[in-house]
């Protein structure tokens, strides 16, 4: 089974990295990742329960709770947060305003600089707000591990008493009149300063997760039930499968449903990413979090609750969020050992200032200065903010990736399979041409259709759709197979098919017709009546619009491109040259497209493979990247690695480039992270920062990461004009 939790108390990436450390080697856990950015733990386990999970957390000295008690937990905790800063904020004020106006000896200053007046302010920060220091550092280190806890813990500490030493034992009663310097302010405001970057912080992962409240934000509340012949509106909770749910003008769409009366432009904005409304009516799928904008609907109910269409999708991004990539690996290890190396750091420079000139104050305020400074939280958050804020942006425009490891992988594509049927092609044949000898065009499409009405073949299907008018009766209707079909219509008998059926008839084909038709890659059915021909017809799976574009952009992304199709070399060439492809596989079976992409891949290609979700499992499954043509769908939701929600093709060339400029953040964000750390230590060492400057730079430090993720929402689709 797995669960996702809410964590409470994590401060930096060892808090992370312990918690999934315990919880990896508990009995039971088969698997525990847990993610600062979140703030969450997503753990698989067996023969143990979610609150055996949650006591291991406890233990730790950490928050816990399933999923859904989110909201509660984290509301409290958020609220205490603010009030403690407050609190620190106000007794702080007076100790850094004395170490400001230092310099100047104005008397009447005097009193901010006494010692006693310092300690008064000074001890209830320490204790009483920054309890939660030394209470995780106590836990960290029993459990043999070590956290920002300890650094903040340790280093306030020092300079805390050490200035009580010198207040009550060291005749530092007159500490500012008579030379002795106490740092009271260092221990306080440091505390104050990281609280403080831990809210700024926490507001800015906030924004992160912006993607995931507005998907929540499109669920309707209420419905409108028909129940005994009576309208009712009920919470949506009450809404069962099977319903009947009234949807006027200007409301949200608040189930899944097929519609049952009406027509209606939807606005799918929502699921798809894409603007323009879709023309719905009888028999068409609609999905909860959509807007109908024009007619009145009356739509069953297929799917509710957390089984619509909405609710996967956002159970879908949160769990990309919440999910690791594989660059994040080297921070991780740092993180591990980055706190015990900084302790080790800190004794060095309190030793070394001790051998260079025998100073006990300079030396422990550098040695503070080094704890204060340090900070995992940057290293921690580079990746899964950038992660967050990526995996929500896509979701907004109708591109579904589905976790860290892919998103990571698509940024490397450098070769792109396609198949042809459903994604090159709107995947449902069309009427295209009509040939007609010695009858006009509108009756030779008449008789063809009133023939075909009486089968389910995908092609009679499209020669029907294309007539508008009434179909004559049928009779003696027979289908010859892989041939085509005869039958009686208005007393004339009709051949429709390949060539050699009507020859059968004693029809005479024109040839020159049909093979000029067939090398446009098209589908051609000959009519023959009373055994004299009466012309030809072309049926073709159209291009889509968007194809040629689509590939454009992917070439210009670097990639290559193939196109793989079952159908037969003609038709194929056909498609590949107008969608401006240049490499061809045809005749393919299932098979046969995983091999090829395999071949790829033992080639040193990193592969994409976008398909309909249907029958491309296997080329899927195979590609390193699997890229499933949603068009809304369940069955594409379910499949693929990233979904292309609007089933536009153009969008698997956003998604490589949101991808790659993700993980362009990432190590933007890994760079300054270790940047930061590589250049403050040995500042802080040398005694070039003050411990106040350091607990300053420690606090803005994790936002200024957090920040530039958030930078990353300034990308577009190429074609999005406007947000």
């Amino acid at each position: 089974m797995t669960t996702q939790f809410d964590i409470t108390g994590m401060t930096c990436a060892a808090c992370s990295g312990r918690i999934e450390k315990v919880l990896s080697r508990r009995e039971g856990v088969q698997s525990a990742a847990v993610n600062l950015a979140t703030m969450q733990a997503t753990v698989t386990y067996e023969g143990i329960t979610a609150q055996d999970v949650i006591a291991t957390v406890v233990s730790l000295g950490y928050g816990a709770s399933v999923h859904t008690d989110r909201p509660t937990l984290r509301q409290r905790e958020e609220k205490r947060a603010r009030v403690e800063l407050i609190v620190a904020a106000v007794l702080s004020f007076p100790l850094l305003l004395g170490m400001i106006l230092m310099p100047f000896g104005w008397e009447w200053t005097a009193f901010l600089h006494n010692p006693y007046f310092q300690f008064a302010l000074a001890t209830p920060v320490q204790f009483l707000i920054g309890w939660r220091f030394y209470k995780h550092a106590f836990l960290a280190l029993r459990h043999g591990s070590a956290t920002m806890d300890v650094l903040v813990a340790m280093g306030t500490s020092a300079a805390y008493f050490y200035s009580v030493y010198l207040t009550f034992f060291a005749h530092a009663g007159h500490a500012g009149h008579g030379g002795m310097t106490v740092y009271y302010e260092a221990s306080a405001v440091v505390i104050t300063l990281v609280l403080l970057g831990k809210r700024l912080e926490g507001r800015a992962k906030a924004r992160t997760a912006d993607a995931v409240r507005r998907l929540v934000g499109l669920q309707a509340m209420t419905a409108f039930v028909l129940r005994d012949g009576r309208e009712l509106e009920v919470p949506l909770h009450e809404v069962s499968v099977g319903d009947t749910v009234v949807v006027r003008p200007g409301q949200k769409v608040p189930v899944d449903g097929v519609i049952r009366e009406g027509a209606s432009a939807l606005e799918e904005s929502t699921l798809t990413g894409e603007s323009l409304p879709v023309d719905k009516g009888v028999g068409d799928s609609v999905f909860g979090g959509t807007l109908n904008t024009t007619g009145l609907l009356y739509i069953e109910a297929t799917a509710v609750g957390v089984d619509s269409m909405l609710s996967r999708i956002i159970r879908m991004v949160e769990q990309a969020q919440g999910s690791k990539a594989p660059i994040q690996a080297a921070a991780d290890r740092v993180a591990a050992v980055f706190v015990p190396a900084v302790l080790g750091i800190a004794l060095l420079t309190f030793a070394g200032w001790m051998i260079a000139d025998g100073e006990v104050e300079r030396a422990l305020v550098n040695a503070v200065s080094v704890l204060v400074i340090a900070c995992p939280c940057s290293l921690g958050l580079a990746t899964p903010t950038a992660i967050m804020v990526g995996t929500g942006l896509g979701a907004r425009f109708g591109i579904l990736i589905k976790g860290g490891e892919t998103l990571q992988t698509l940024s490397g594509v450098n070769a792109v399979v396609l198949d042809k049927t459903g994604t090159l092609t709107e995947g449902r044949p069309a009427l295209t041409d009509l040939r007609p000898a010695g009858v006009t065009g509108e009756e030779l499409l008449r008789l063809t259709a009133s023939l075909q009405n009486a089968s389910e073949h995908p092609l009679a299907k499209a020669v029907v759709a294309a007539w508008e008018g009434e179909l004559a009766p049928v009779s003696e209707f027979c289908a010859v197979t892989a041939m085509g079909v005869t039958g009686v219509v208005e007393g004339r008998r009709l051949a429709v098919g390949k060539p050699a059926l009507l020859e059968k008839e004693g029809a005479v084909v024109d040839a020159g017709a049909v093979s000029a038709l067939e090398e446009e890659g098209k589908t051609v059915m000959a009519v023959a009546c009373d055994g004299v021909y009466i012309g030809c017809l072309a049926v073709a799976d159209r291009l889509r619009d968007t194809s040629p574009d689509a590939v454009a952009r992917l070439r210009a992304l670097g990639a290559e491109v193939w196109m793989l199709t079952g159908d037969n070399e003609r038709t194929a060439a056909a498609v590949a040259k107008a969608a401006g492809i240049d490499r061809v596989a045809a005749q393919c079976l299932p098979r046969d497209k995983a091999d090829a992409v395999a071949r790829l891949r033992q080639e040193g290609r990193t592969v994409a493979m976008i398909g309909d979700g249907i029958n491309d499992a296997p080329a899927l499954a195979a590609a390193d990247v699997g890229m499933a043509m949603g068009g809304g769908t369940d069955v594409a939701v379910e499949s693929g690695d990233v979904v292309l929600m609007a089933g536009d093709l153009r969008r698997a060339a956003d998604a490589i480039s949101l991808s790659r400029r993700t993980m362009r953040k990432i190590r933007q964000n890994l760079f300054w992270a270790f940047f930061y750390n590589s250049v403050g230590i040995p500042l802080a060492a040398f005694g070039l920062l003050s411990p106040v400057v350091a607990g300053a730079a420690m606090a803005f430090s994790s936002v200024s990461v957090v920040t530039n993720s958030l930078l990353l929402r300034r990308w577009k689709p190429k074609e999005v004009k406007k947000e």
